[in-house]
């Protein structure tokens, strides 16, 4: 502007499962830099990561008609891991590169909503949700550390280089090795409830039309009005179709200090779905200093036309 799930084991190969989720949120603690490799080698390792997956780059014409994050690639900018697999734990480090046209590290961008880029880390099952900001090395490196359970996830690089300031979100996946045991899907709910925080969805979403949401936040039952800016807003929302994980923008309609928007209780954005079907959604907010997640699940109808 964190969970629960359905069956599969990690032995020689990685299995992944699509399309679930879990939990209603967590507290999201500060995040900082972490050690990574910067050797040259990991920079060849991230440039040759970017060629092996060329066949999951959607072609140029045919990216701007997709949801964000289907893709590795678009217009020449690459999101290249350090490493495609991890191991499981607590503030494993995690480094990646965006690759510009010329093939070099992008270096400058854009700040969009308070950062120059917003990483969205999520297992493919729509569990262990985390959204943060890595810090950018001189070298073109981000390096951020994450929590990291076993399953196949998805990374999301949401950012604006300053060649062209346009908005881009890469995704690719991320292997981390062991145990897994997901489950089904939350079925969609009104209410979600985090740190004794409760946060209802007002509205409904519709394919292809652009829709408004507001999600209202109450405290052991009083309603929440100094809810604190997180990313030049009161609240940041992320929402991703299951199956494919297609990310989408959604936006606050109003920012802190214009004169208009209250600090809360209601958060209200606005967003288009591309199609009908289930998505999570995941809202951010600040209160009492602490950034706190609230997870949805919601159905999104088809458009009627009226005659």
């Amino acid at each position: 502007m964190n969970t629960s799930l359905k069956l599969a084991t990690f032995g020689v190969g990685l299995v992944a499962v699509l399309g679930a989720a879990a939990g209603l949120g967590a507290a999201v603690g500060p995040v900082g830099p972490a050690a990574a490799d910067n050797s040259p080698a990991a920079h060849d390792m991230a440039a040759d990561g970017a060629a092996a997956h060329g066949d999951e780059a959607a072609h140029e014409g045919d990216a701007a008609q997709l949801p964000g994050g289907l893709a590795v690639s678009e217009d020449g900018y690459t999101l290249a891991l350090d490493r495609p697999a991890l191991p499981a734990g607590e503030d494993v480090p995690f480094a990646f590169r965006i690759l510009g046209p010329d093939g070099h590290p992008v270096t400058d961008y854009a700040v969009r909503h308070d950062q120059d880029l917003h990483l969205i880390a999520v297992r493919r099952d729509l569990a262990g949700y985390q959204h943060v900001h890595p810090e950018l090395g001189a070298d073109g490196v981000w390096r951020v550390p994450l929590d990291l359970s076993p399953g196949s996830w998805r990374v999301f690089a949401d950012f604006a280089a300053t060649a062209d300031d346009e908005d881009r979100t890469l995704g690719t996946d991320l292997q981390v090795a062991g145990d897994y045991a997901p489950g089904s899907l939350p079925g969609p709910s009104r209410t979600a409830e985090v740190d004794g925080y409760e946060v209802t969805l007002d509205g409904d979403l519709v394919a292809g039309e652009e829709s408004e949401l507001t999600l209202t936040v109450r405290r052991d039952g009083v309603p929440v009005t100094d809810l604190q800016p997180y990313l030049d807003a009161y609240g940041h929302l992320v929402a991703l179709r299951t199956g494919d994980l297609a990310y989408l923008h959604v936006h606050p309609t109003g920012e802190p200090g214009d004169g208009v928007t209250p600090a809360g209780p209601g958060i209200t954005f606005a967003t288009t779905t591309p199609s009908a079907g289930s998505y999570r959604l995941f809202l951010d907010f600040r209160h009492g200093d602490v950034v706190r997640t609230a997870a949805f699940t919601v159905t999104v109808g088809e458009h009627e036309e009226h005659g």
